[in-house]
Protein backbone atom coordinates (compact mmCIF):
# COMPACT_ATOMS: atom_id res chain seq x y z
CA UNK A 1 0.00 0.00 0.00
CA UNK A 2 2.98 2.30 0.69
CA UNK A 3 4.06 1.87 -2.92
CA UNK A 4 0.61 2.80 -4.22
CA UNK A 5 0.41 6.24 -2.56
CA UNK A 6 3.01 8.81 -1.58
CA UNK A 7 2.66 11.96 0.48
CA UNK A 8 4.37 15.23 -0.47
CA UNK A 9 4.67 18.46 1.48
CA UNK A 10 4.67 21.86 -0.26
CA UNK A 11 6.15 24.80 1.69
CA UNK A 12 4.76 28.29 2.11
CA UNK A 13 5.20 30.68 -0.87
CA UNK A 14 5.93 27.65 -3.02
CA UNK A 15 3.89 25.54 -5.44
CA UNK A 16 4.57 22.02 -6.71
CA UNK A 17 4.02 20.76 -10.22
CA UNK A 18 2.13 17.47 -10.45
CA UNK A 19 2.49 15.27 -13.53
CA UNK A 20 0.76 12.10 -14.62
CA UNK A 21 2.74 9.80 -16.85
CA UNK A 22 5.03 12.76 -17.68
CA UNK A 23 2.21 15.14 -18.57
CA UNK A 24 1.27 18.22 -16.57
CA UNK A 25 -1.81 17.60 -14.47
CA UNK A 26 -2.09 20.11 -11.63
CA UNK A 27 -0.41 22.78 -9.47
CA UNK A 28 -0.24 21.83 -5.81
CA UNK A 29 -0.73 24.61 -3.27
CA UNK A 30 1.22 24.81 0.04
CA UNK A 31 0.32 21.94 2.36
CA UNK A 32 0.33 18.10 2.39
CA UNK A 33 -0.81 16.14 -0.67
CA UNK A 34 -1.22 12.41 -1.47
CA UNK A 35 -0.20 11.27 -4.93
CA UNK A 36 -1.54 7.96 -6.36
CA UNK A 37 1.74 6.66 -7.67
CA UNK A 38 0.11 3.54 -9.07
CA UNK A 39 -1.85 5.76 -11.44
CA UNK A 40 1.32 7.43 -12.76
CA UNK A 41 1.15 10.58 -10.63
CA UNK A 42 4.45 12.09 -9.60
CA UNK A 43 5.96 15.35 -8.47
CA UNK A 44 7.89 17.14 -11.26
CA UNK A 45 9.36 19.87 -9.08
CA UNK A 46 8.79 22.98 -7.00
CA UNK A 47 8.42 26.62 -8.03
CA UNK A 48 9.07 29.53 -5.64
CA UNK A 49 6.59 32.42 -5.61
CA UNK A 50 8.88 34.67 -3.57
CA UNK A 51 10.25 37.91 -4.90
CA UNK A 52 13.70 37.39 -6.39
CA UNK A 53 16.38 39.84 -7.46
CA UNK A 54 18.84 39.68 -10.32
CA UNK A 55 21.69 42.17 -10.72
CA UNK A 56 22.80 42.60 -14.32
CA UNK A 57 26.03 44.39 -15.26
CA UNK A 58 26.08 45.60 -18.85
CA UNK A 59 28.99 47.33 -20.60
CA UNK A 60 28.08 49.71 -23.38
CA UNK A 61 29.18 52.94 -25.05
CA UNK A 62 27.60 56.38 -24.86
CA UNK A 63 27.00 58.82 -27.69
CA UNK A 64 30.23 60.69 -26.88
CA UNK A 65 32.25 57.43 -27.10
CA UNK A 66 32.67 56.74 -23.38
CA UNK A 67 32.47 53.13 -22.20
CA UNK A 68 30.33 52.66 -19.10
CA UNK A 69 29.16 49.74 -16.97
CA UNK A 70 25.45 50.02 -16.20
CA UNK A 71 24.24 47.91 -13.29
CA UNK A 72 20.51 47.10 -13.35
CA UNK A 73 18.66 45.43 -10.47
CA UNK A 74 15.62 43.38 -11.58
CA UNK A 75 13.05 42.27 -8.99
CA UNK A 76 10.71 39.56 -10.31
CA UNK A 77 8.52 36.64 -9.19
CA UNK A 78 6.53 33.79 -10.67
CA UNK A 79 2.74 34.17 -10.87
CA UNK A 80 0.71 31.51 -9.03
CA UNK A 81 -2.00 31.40 -11.71
CA UNK A 82 0.65 30.89 -14.41
CA UNK A 83 2.87 28.49 -12.49
CA UNK A 84 2.81 25.89 -15.26
CA UNK A 85 4.09 28.43 -17.82
CA UNK A 86 6.82 29.60 -15.45
CA UNK A 87 7.90 26.00 -14.81
CA UNK A 88 7.80 24.57 -18.33
CA UNK A 89 8.40 27.41 -20.80
CA UNK A 90 11.81 28.64 -19.62
CA UNK A 91 14.94 26.59 -19.02
CA UNK A 92 16.94 29.44 -17.39
CA UNK A 93 14.85 32.39 -16.26
CA UNK A 94 17.80 34.48 -15.11
CA UNK A 95 19.64 34.23 -18.42
CA UNK A 96 16.44 35.14 -20.28
CA UNK A 97 15.97 38.28 -18.16
CA UNK A 98 19.63 39.17 -18.56
CA UNK A 99 19.35 38.99 -22.36
CA UNK A 100 16.41 41.42 -22.41
CA UNK A 101 18.25 43.83 -20.07
CA UNK A 102 21.32 43.80 -22.33
CA UNK A 103 19.16 44.46 -25.37
CA UNK A 104 17.32 47.48 -23.91
CA UNK A 105 20.36 49.11 -22.26
CA UNK A 106 22.55 48.73 -25.35
CA UNK A 107 19.77 50.26 -27.42
CA UNK A 108 19.12 53.22 -25.09
CA UNK A 109 22.51 54.33 -23.72
CA UNK A 110 24.28 54.85 -27.10
CA UNK A 111 21.72 57.57 -27.88
CA UNK A 112 22.78 59.65 -24.85
CA UNK A 113 25.89 61.54 -23.80
CA UNK A 114 27.57 60.53 -20.57
CA UNK A 115 26.04 63.36 -18.51
CA UNK A 116 22.58 62.56 -19.91
CA UNK A 117 22.95 58.91 -18.90
CA UNK A 118 23.29 59.96 -15.26
CA UNK A 119 20.37 62.38 -15.55
CA UNK A 120 18.04 59.96 -17.37
CA UNK A 121 18.72 56.72 -15.54
CA UNK A 122 15.08 56.66 -14.36
CA UNK A 123 13.90 56.70 -17.98
CA UNK A 124 16.35 53.91 -18.83
CA UNK A 125 15.06 51.81 -15.93
CA UNK A 126 11.48 52.41 -17.05
CA UNK A 127 12.28 51.30 -20.61
CA UNK A 128 13.92 48.10 -19.29
CA UNK A 129 10.95 47.37 -17.03
CA UNK A 130 8.40 47.86 -19.81
CA UNK A 131 10.28 45.56 -22.17
CA UNK A 132 10.72 42.88 -19.50
CA UNK A 133 7.09 43.10 -18.39
CA UNK A 134 5.90 42.63 -21.94
CA UNK A 135 8.23 39.70 -22.62
CA UNK A 136 8.20 37.84 -19.30
CA UNK A 137 4.43 37.93 -18.74
CA UNK A 138 4.10 35.33 -21.52
CA UNK A 139 6.31 33.00 -19.47
CA UNK A 140 4.40 33.37 -16.22
CA UNK A 141 6.62 35.96 -14.53
CA UNK A 142 5.87 39.41 -13.14
CA UNK A 143 8.46 42.23 -13.07
CA UNK A 144 7.94 43.98 -9.74
CA UNK A 145 10.53 46.74 -10.17
CA UNK A 146 13.59 47.66 -12.20
CA UNK A 147 16.31 49.94 -10.87
CA UNK A 148 19.50 51.36 -12.37
CA UNK A 149 21.64 51.15 -9.25
CA UNK A 150 25.03 52.17 -10.65
CA UNK A 151 26.68 53.78 -13.67
CA UNK A 152 30.44 53.31 -13.76
CA UNK A 153 32.44 55.12 -16.46
CA UNK A 154 35.97 54.12 -17.36
CA UNK A 155 38.52 54.81 -14.60
CA UNK A 156 40.34 57.48 -16.62
CA UNK A 157 37.06 59.19 -17.52
CA UNK A 158 35.96 59.17 -13.88
CA UNK A 159 39.27 60.72 -12.84
CA UNK A 160 38.90 63.41 -15.51
CA UNK A 161 35.35 64.19 -14.36
CA UNK A 162 36.54 64.53 -10.77
CA UNK A 163 39.35 66.86 -11.86
CA UNK A 164 36.89 69.01 -13.83
CA UNK A 165 34.60 69.22 -10.81
CA UNK A 166 37.51 70.02 -8.50
CA UNK A 167 38.78 72.74 -10.86
CA UNK A 168 35.32 74.32 -11.02
CA UNK A 169 35.03 74.34 -7.23
CA UNK A 170 38.54 75.78 -6.86
CA UNK A 171 37.62 78.54 -9.32
CA UNK A 172 34.54 79.42 -7.27
CA UNK A 173 36.61 79.35 -4.08
CA UNK A 174 39.25 81.62 -5.67
CA UNK A 175 36.56 84.10 -6.73
CA UNK A 176 35.07 84.14 -3.25
CA UNK A 177 38.51 84.59 -1.67
CA UNK A 178 39.38 87.45 -4.06
CA UNK A 179 36.05 89.12 -3.30
CA UNK A 180 36.69 88.81 0.44
CA UNK A 181 40.20 90.29 0.07
CA UNK A 182 38.75 93.11 -2.01
CA UNK A 183 36.23 93.94 0.70
CA UNK A 184 38.98 93.82 3.34
CA UNK A 185 41.19 96.19 1.33
CA UNK A 186 38.30 98.60 0.79
CA UNK A 187 37.42 98.58 4.48
CA UNK A 188 41.08 98.98 5.43
CA UNK A 189 41.47 101.93 3.04
CA UNK A 190 38.29 103.54 4.38
CA UNK A 191 39.58 103.07 7.92
CA UNK A 192 42.97 104.58 7.07
CA UNK A 193 41.33 107.53 5.35
CA UNK A 194 39.07 108.14 8.35
CA UNK A 195 42.04 107.77 10.71
CA UNK A 196 44.15 110.24 8.75
CA UNK A 197 41.24 112.69 8.61
CA UNK A 198 40.74 112.53 12.37
CA UNK A 199 44.50 112.74 12.95
CA UNK A 200 44.66 115.86 10.78
CA UNK A 201 41.84 117.43 12.76
CA UNK A 202 43.65 116.63 16.00
CA UNK A 203 46.96 118.11 14.80
CA UNK A 204 45.21 121.25 13.54
CA UNK A 205 43.44 121.74 16.88
CA UNK A 206 46.69 121.10 18.77
CA UNK A 207 48.53 123.74 16.77
CA UNK A 208 45.68 126.19 17.20
CA UNK A 209 45.74 125.60 20.97
CA UNK A 210 49.51 126.19 21.06
CA UNK A 211 49.17 129.43 19.11
CA UNK A 212 46.31 130.61 21.36
CA UNK A 213 48.29 129.78 24.49
CA UNK A 214 51.40 131.61 23.31
CA UNK A 215 49.36 134.63 22.33
CA UNK A 216 47.69 134.77 25.74
CA UNK A 217 51.08 134.36 27.48
CA UNK A 218 52.68 137.16 25.44
CA UNK A 219 49.78 139.52 26.08
CA UNK A 220 49.71 138.78 29.80
CA UNK A 221 53.49 139.18 30.22
CA UNK A 222 53.52 142.48 28.27
CA UNK A 223 50.80 143.88 30.51
CA UNK A 224 52.42 142.81 33.77
CA UNK A 225 56.04 143.79 32.80
CA UNK A 226 56.11 147.27 31.26
CA UNK A 227 58.69 147.97 28.55
CA UNK A 228 58.80 144.43 27.12
CA UNK A 229 57.78 143.65 23.61
CA UNK A 230 56.11 140.56 22.19
CA UNK A 231 59.40 139.56 20.59
CA UNK A 232 61.20 139.56 23.95
CA UNK A 233 58.54 137.39 25.53
CA UNK A 234 58.57 134.94 22.59
CA UNK A 235 62.37 134.58 22.75
CA UNK A 236 62.21 133.81 26.45
CA UNK A 237 59.44 131.21 26.01
CA UNK A 238 61.28 129.48 23.18
CA UNK A 239 64.57 129.40 25.14
CA UNK A 240 62.70 127.88 28.10
CA UNK A 241 61.13 125.21 25.89
CA UNK A 242 64.50 124.53 24.32
CA UNK A 243 66.12 123.81 27.68
CA UNK A 244 63.15 121.73 28.81
CA UNK A 245 63.53 119.60 25.69
CA UNK A 246 67.27 119.11 26.34
CA UNK A 247 66.45 118.13 29.91
CA UNK A 248 63.89 115.49 28.81
CA UNK A 249 66.31 114.00 26.28
CA UNK A 250 69.00 113.67 28.93
CA UNK A 251 66.60 112.18 31.48
CA UNK A 252 65.27 109.46 29.13
CA UNK A 253 66.54 105.96 30.11
CA UNK A 254 66.94 104.73 26.52
CA UNK A 255 67.87 107.95 24.79
CA UNK A 256 70.37 107.89 21.96
CA UNK A 257 72.94 110.59 21.17
CA UNK A 258 71.40 113.74 19.70
CA UNK A 259 73.69 116.40 18.21
CA UNK A 260 72.20 119.87 18.38
CA UNK A 261 74.17 123.08 17.72
CA UNK A 262 74.63 124.79 21.07
CA UNK A 263 75.54 128.36 21.85
CA UNK A 264 73.92 131.82 21.95
CA UNK A 265 73.85 132.08 18.17
CA UNK A 266 72.34 128.62 17.78
CA UNK A 267 69.62 129.39 20.31
CA UNK A 268 68.80 132.59 18.42
CA UNK A 269 68.56 130.67 15.12
CA UNK A 270 66.27 128.02 16.66
CA UNK A 271 64.08 130.71 18.18
CA UNK A 272 63.83 132.55 14.87
CA UNK A 273 62.83 129.37 13.01
CA UNK A 274 60.20 128.36 15.56
CA UNK A 275 58.78 131.88 15.72
CA UNK A 276 58.45 132.14 11.97
CA UNK A 277 56.75 128.76 11.81
CA UNK A 278 54.25 129.63 14.51
CA UNK A 279 53.52 133.05 13.06
CA UNK A 280 52.99 131.52 9.64
CA UNK A 281 50.61 128.93 11.09
CA UNK A 282 48.69 131.62 12.98
CA UNK A 283 48.47 133.73 9.83
CA UNK A 284 47.05 130.77 7.85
Amino acid sequence: MGNLFCCVQVGQSTVAIKERFGRFEDVLEPGCHCLPCFLGSQLAGHLSLRLQQLDVRCETKTKDNVFVNVVASIQYRALADKASDAFYKLTDTRKQIQSYVFDVIRASVPKLNLDDVFEQKTEIAKAVEEELEKAMSAYGYEIAQTLIVDIEPDVHVKRAMNEINAAARMRVAANEKAEAEKIQQIKRAEGEAESKYLSGLGIARQRQAIVDGLRDSVLGFSVNVPGTTAKDVMDMVLVTQYFDTMKEIGAASKSSAVFIPHGPGAVRDVATQIREGLLQAAHQ
